[in-house]
Protein backbone atom coordinates (compact mmCIF):
# COMPACT_ATOMS: atom_id res chain seq x y z
CA UNK A 1 0.00 0.00 0.00
CA UNK A 2 1.07 3.84 -0.17
CA UNK A 3 0.23 4.37 2.85
CA UNK A 4 -0.51 3.36 6.25
CA UNK A 5 -4.20 3.79 7.71
CA UNK A 6 -5.79 2.57 10.62
CA UNK A 7 -8.37 -0.18 10.90
CA UNK A 8 -7.69 -1.57 7.54
CA UNK A 9 -8.07 -5.79 7.25
CA UNK A 10 -4.99 -7.46 7.02
CA UNK A 11 -4.70 -8.64 3.30
CA UNK A 12 -2.46 -11.76 3.16
CA UNK A 13 0.07 -11.39 0.11
CA UNK A 14 0.69 -13.73 -2.53
CA UNK A 15 0.26 -16.63 -2.65
CA UNK A 16 -2.69 -16.30 -0.55
CA UNK A 17 -4.99 -19.15 0.75
CA UNK A 18 -8.35 -16.73 1.30
CA UNK A 19 -9.26 -13.65 -0.20
CA UNK A 20 -8.53 -15.05 -3.72
CA UNK A 21 -9.72 -12.80 -7.03
CA UNK A 22 -10.41 -14.85 -10.09
CA UNK A 23 -10.10 -12.51 -12.49
CA UNK A 24 -11.68 -13.17 -16.04
CA UNK A 25 -10.25 -11.87 -19.55
CA UNK A 26 -12.55 -11.83 -22.53
CA UNK A 27 -10.02 -11.24 -25.20
CA UNK A 28 -7.82 -8.81 -23.75
CA UNK A 29 -4.63 -7.42 -25.77
CA UNK A 30 -0.95 -7.90 -25.15
CA UNK A 31 -1.24 -4.19 -24.48
CA UNK A 32 -4.72 -4.74 -22.42
CA UNK A 33 -2.74 -7.28 -20.19
CA UNK A 34 0.65 -5.54 -19.67
CA UNK A 35 -1.84 -2.71 -18.38
CA UNK A 36 -3.61 -5.04 -16.15
CA UNK A 37 -0.67 -6.36 -14.75
CA UNK A 38 0.85 -3.00 -14.04
CA UNK A 39 -1.91 -1.76 -12.21
CA UNK A 40 -3.77 -4.99 -10.37
CA UNK A 41 -1.08 -7.97 -10.25
CA UNK A 42 -0.78 -8.01 -6.32
CA UNK A 43 -4.74 -8.57 -5.86
CA UNK A 44 -4.83 -11.58 -8.90
CA UNK A 45 -4.38 -15.02 -7.98
CA UNK A 46 -6.73 -16.86 -10.66
CA UNK A 47 -6.49 -15.64 -14.30
CA UNK A 48 -9.50 -17.15 -16.52
CA UNK A 49 -9.26 -17.12 -20.60
CA UNK A 50 -13.05 -16.90 -20.61
CA UNK A 51 -14.84 -19.43 -22.29
CA UNK A 52 -13.79 -20.32 -25.58
CA UNK A 53 -12.07 -17.02 -26.20
CA UNK A 54 -8.92 -19.17 -26.38
CA UNK A 55 -9.44 -20.20 -29.97
CA UNK A 56 -9.66 -16.80 -31.45
CA UNK A 57 -7.36 -14.72 -29.09
CA UNK A 58 -3.96 -13.44 -31.28
CA UNK A 59 -0.33 -14.05 -29.37
CA UNK A 60 -2.01 -16.27 -26.65
CA UNK A 61 0.85 -18.17 -25.88
CA UNK A 62 2.67 -14.73 -25.06
CA UNK A 63 -0.37 -13.54 -23.49
CA UNK A 64 -0.41 -16.70 -20.92
CA UNK A 65 3.51 -16.15 -20.75
CA UNK A 66 2.61 -13.03 -19.40
CA UNK A 67 0.48 -14.00 -17.02
CA UNK A 68 2.26 -17.16 -15.50
CA UNK A 69 5.23 -14.59 -15.37
CA UNK A 70 2.90 -12.16 -13.11
CA UNK A 71 2.35 -14.83 -10.79
CA UNK A 72 -1.26 -15.61 -11.73
CA UNK A 73 -2.45 -19.39 -12.41
CA UNK A 74 -4.02 -19.13 -15.47
CA UNK A 75 -6.66 -21.48 -17.77
CA UNK A 76 -8.71 -21.34 -20.43
CA UNK A 77 -12.78 -20.76 -19.61
CA UNK A 78 -14.76 -24.32 -19.04
CA UNK A 79 -16.45 -23.84 -21.77
CA UNK A 80 -13.61 -24.74 -23.84
CA UNK A 81 -12.66 -27.69 -21.97
CA UNK A 82 -16.36 -28.59 -22.89
CA UNK A 83 -15.97 -28.33 -26.65
CA UNK A 84 -12.76 -30.68 -26.49
CA UNK A 85 -15.04 -33.09 -24.24
CA UNK A 86 -17.88 -33.54 -26.13
CA UNK A 87 -15.81 -34.37 -29.14
CA UNK A 88 -14.01 -36.52 -27.21
CA UNK A 89 -10.52 -34.91 -27.60
CA UNK A 90 -9.74 -35.19 -23.51
CA UNK A 91 -6.30 -36.08 -24.07
CA UNK A 92 -5.90 -33.26 -26.83
CA UNK A 93 -7.30 -30.73 -24.63
CA UNK A 94 -4.81 -31.58 -21.92
CA UNK A 95 -1.54 -31.27 -24.27
CA UNK A 96 -2.63 -28.30 -25.51
CA UNK A 97 -3.13 -26.65 -22.33
CA UNK A 98 0.68 -27.77 -21.79
CA UNK A 99 1.55 -26.22 -25.17
CA UNK A 100 0.03 -22.97 -24.33
CA UNK A 101 1.88 -22.68 -20.52
CA UNK A 102 -1.01 -22.23 -18.70
CA UNK A 103 -0.92 -24.18 -15.18
CA UNK A 104 -4.62 -24.91 -14.25
CA UNK A 105 -7.46 -26.52 -16.08
CA UNK A 106 -10.94 -25.69 -15.42
CA UNK A 107 -13.47 -28.45 -15.47
CA UNK A 108 -17.28 -27.79 -16.20
CA UNK A 109 -20.81 -29.50 -17.34
CA UNK A 110 -22.49 -26.09 -17.56
CA UNK A 111 -23.40 -26.66 -21.50
CA UNK A 112 -23.31 -30.01 -21.78
CA UNK A 113 -24.44 -33.36 -19.64
CA UNK A 114 -21.79 -35.49 -18.20
CA UNK A 115 -22.13 -37.61 -15.77
CA UNK A 116 -20.94 -36.22 -12.40
CA UNK A 117 -19.23 -39.88 -11.84
CA UNK A 118 -17.76 -39.32 -15.21
CA UNK A 119 -16.85 -35.69 -13.83
CA UNK A 120 -15.01 -36.81 -10.98
CA UNK A 121 -13.30 -39.38 -12.94
CA UNK A 122 -12.10 -36.88 -15.27
CA UNK A 123 -10.72 -34.17 -12.33
CA UNK A 124 -8.93 -37.50 -10.49
CA UNK A 125 -6.97 -37.66 -14.06
CA UNK A 126 -6.38 -33.91 -14.81
CA UNK A 127 -5.24 -33.22 -10.82
CA UNK A 128 -2.39 -35.72 -10.92
CA UNK A 129 -0.77 -33.39 -13.78
CA UNK A 130 -2.07 -30.15 -13.17
CA UNK A 131 -4.05 -28.00 -10.58
CA UNK A 132 -7.86 -28.32 -11.38
CA UNK A 133 -10.82 -25.96 -10.27
CA UNK A 134 -14.43 -27.53 -10.81
CA UNK A 135 -17.30 -25.53 -11.48
CA UNK A 136 -21.01 -26.53 -10.28
CA UNK A 137 -24.45 -25.15 -11.66
CA UNK A 138 -25.87 -24.89 -14.92
CA UNK A 139 -25.62 -21.82 -16.89
CA UNK A 140 -29.08 -21.82 -17.97
CA UNK A 141 -31.79 -20.11 -16.61
CA UNK A 142 -34.61 -21.70 -14.94
CA UNK A 143 -32.41 -24.60 -13.94
CA UNK A 144 -32.61 -25.51 -10.48
CA UNK A 145 -30.26 -27.64 -8.33
CA UNK A 146 -31.13 -28.26 -4.89
CA UNK A 147 -29.12 -27.43 -2.18
CA UNK A 148 -28.41 -31.24 -1.24
CA UNK A 149 -27.12 -31.47 -5.13
CA UNK A 150 -25.21 -28.73 -4.79
CA UNK A 151 -23.44 -29.93 -1.32
CA UNK A 152 -22.68 -33.37 -2.63
CA UNK A 153 -21.05 -32.61 -6.29
CA UNK A 154 -19.40 -29.88 -4.86
CA UNK A 155 -18.13 -32.48 -1.70
CA UNK A 156 -17.74 -35.14 -4.38
CA UNK A 157 -15.59 -32.92 -6.55
CA UNK A 158 -12.62 -31.61 -4.14
CA UNK A 159 -12.34 -34.96 -2.93
CA UNK A 160 -11.53 -36.17 -6.38
CA UNK A 161 -8.97 -33.56 -6.55
CA UNK A 162 -10.21 -30.33 -7.31
CA UNK A 163 -8.25 -27.80 -5.60
CA UNK A 164 -11.16 -24.95 -5.61
CA UNK A 165 -15.00 -25.44 -6.60
CA UNK A 166 -16.84 -22.70 -9.04
CA UNK A 167 -20.37 -22.03 -7.67
CA UNK A 168 -21.44 -20.76 -11.37
CA UNK A 169 -23.05 -17.50 -11.73
CA UNK A 170 -22.12 -16.45 -15.81
CA UNK A 171 -20.53 -13.35 -16.22
CA UNK A 172 -23.95 -12.40 -16.05
CA UNK A 173 -24.39 -13.02 -12.38
CA UNK A 174 -28.57 -14.21 -12.86
CA UNK A 175 -28.03 -17.91 -12.85
CA UNK A 176 -26.55 -20.65 -10.58
CA UNK A 177 -26.00 -19.30 -6.94
CA UNK A 178 -27.76 -15.99 -8.06
CA UNK A 179 -31.92 -15.43 -9.00
CA UNK A 180 -32.90 -14.12 -12.56
CA UNK A 181 -32.77 -10.05 -10.79
CA UNK A 182 -28.72 -10.93 -9.75
CA UNK A 183 -29.48 -11.08 -5.85
CA UNK A 184 -27.82 -13.53 -4.38
CA UNK A 185 -29.67 -16.96 -3.74
CA UNK A 186 -29.45 -16.99 0.68
CA UNK A 187 -30.94 -19.98 1.42
CA UNK A 188 -28.75 -22.07 -1.48
CA UNK A 189 -25.46 -20.19 -0.36
CA UNK A 190 -26.46 -20.83 3.19
CA UNK A 191 -26.98 -24.42 3.34
CA UNK A 192 -23.94 -25.25 1.27
CA UNK A 193 -21.58 -23.48 3.55
CA UNK A 194 -23.35 -25.09 6.34
CA UNK A 195 -21.38 -28.63 4.33
CA UNK A 196 -18.45 -27.05 2.67
CA UNK A 197 -15.70 -25.06 4.11
CA UNK A 198 -16.35 -21.64 2.25
CA UNK A 199 -12.13 -21.38 1.87
CA UNK A 200 -12.88 -24.47 -0.50
CA UNK A 201 -15.38 -21.79 -2.72
CA UNK A 202 -14.62 -19.91 -5.53
CA UNK A 203 -18.12 -17.55 -5.80
CA UNK A 204 -18.47 -16.44 -9.27
CA UNK A 205 -19.40 -12.46 -8.95
CA UNK A 206 -19.30 -10.12 -11.58
CA UNK A 207 -21.61 -7.34 -10.58
CA UNK A 208 -20.49 -4.93 -7.18
CA UNK A 209 -23.68 -5.75 -5.51
CA UNK A 210 -22.85 -9.43 -5.81
CA UNK A 211 -19.23 -8.30 -4.47
CA UNK A 212 -20.87 -6.33 -1.77
CA UNK A 213 -23.05 -8.93 -0.19
CA UNK A 214 -20.29 -11.49 -0.31
CA UNK A 215 -17.66 -9.41 1.68
CA UNK A 216 -20.27 -8.07 4.24
CA UNK A 217 -22.16 -11.52 4.91
CA UNK A 218 -18.73 -13.70 4.52
CA UNK A 219 -15.82 -10.97 5.16
CA UNK A 220 -13.37 -9.75 3.15
CA UNK A 221 -11.68 -12.55 2.69
CA UNK A 222 -14.01 -14.46 0.98
CA UNK A 223 -13.02 -15.83 -2.61
CA UNK A 224 -14.72 -14.20 -5.93
CA UNK A 225 -14.32 -14.76 -9.44
CA UNK A 226 -15.54 -13.71 -12.52
CA UNK A 227 -14.04 -10.25 -11.53
CA UNK A 228 -13.56 -7.76 -14.58
CA UNK A 229 -10.33 -6.40 -15.39
CA UNK A 230 -11.22 -3.09 -14.40
CA UNK A 231 -12.90 -3.79 -11.56
CA UNK A 232 -9.77 -5.85 -9.58
CA UNK A 233 -8.53 -2.80 -7.87
CA UNK A 234 -12.51 -1.31 -7.27
CA UNK A 235 -13.33 -4.84 -5.40
CA UNK A 236 -9.69 -4.08 -3.29
CA UNK A 237 -11.23 -0.82 -1.87
CA UNK A 238 -14.79 -2.42 -1.34
CA UNK A 239 -12.39 -5.98 0.73
CA UNK A 240 -10.77 -3.05 2.66
CA UNK A 241 -13.54 -0.79 3.36
CA UNK A 242 -12.33 2.05 1.23
CA UNK A 243 -15.74 2.44 -0.74
CA UNK A 244 -19.03 3.76 0.58
CA UNK A 245 -20.59 0.11 0.55
CA UNK A 246 -18.31 -1.34 2.90
CA UNK A 247 -17.29 1.63 4.46
CA UNK A 248 -18.34 0.87 8.08
CA UNK A 249 -16.55 -3.02 8.38
CA UNK A 250 -13.75 -2.81 9.65
CA UNK A 251 -13.81 0.55 12.16
CA UNK A 252 -14.25 -0.05 15.96
CA UNK A 253 -18.03 0.65 17.39
CA UNK A 254 -16.77 4.05 18.39
CA UNK A 255 -16.15 5.82 15.85
CA UNK A 256 -18.79 4.28 13.89
CA UNK A 257 -21.51 5.79 15.86
CA UNK A 258 -19.86 9.07 16.02
CA UNK A 259 -19.34 9.02 12.45
CA UNK A 260 -23.05 8.12 12.36
CA UNK A 261 -24.62 10.70 15.09
CA UNK A 262 -22.96 13.29 13.03
CA UNK A 263 -24.59 11.72 9.94
CA UNK A 264 -27.86 12.32 11.45
CA UNK A 265 -27.70 15.51 12.88
CA UNK A 266 -26.45 17.16 9.42
CA UNK A 267 -29.57 15.41 8.01
CA UNK A 268 -31.49 16.93 10.82
CA UNK A 269 -29.68 20.22 9.62
CA UNK A 270 -30.36 20.24 6.14
CA UNK A 271 -34.19 19.68 6.76
CA UNK A 272 -34.64 22.56 8.73
CA UNK A 273 -33.30 24.71 6.36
Amino acid sequence: MNFELPYLPPRSSKPRKAGLNMIMDKGLSIREAEDLIERSSEYIDYLKLGFGTSIVTPRLKEKIKLYRDAGFDVYCGGTLFEAFYVRGKLDDYRKLVDDLGANTIEVSDGSIVLPHDEKCRVIEKLSKSHKVLSEVGSKEEGILISPAKWIKMMRNELDAGSIKVIAEARESGTVGIYRPNGTAHVMLINKILSKIDGSDILWEAPKKAQQVWFIKNMGFDVNLGNIGPHDVTPLECLRLGLRGDTFFEHLPDDIVQVAQHKSAEQAKSKKKK
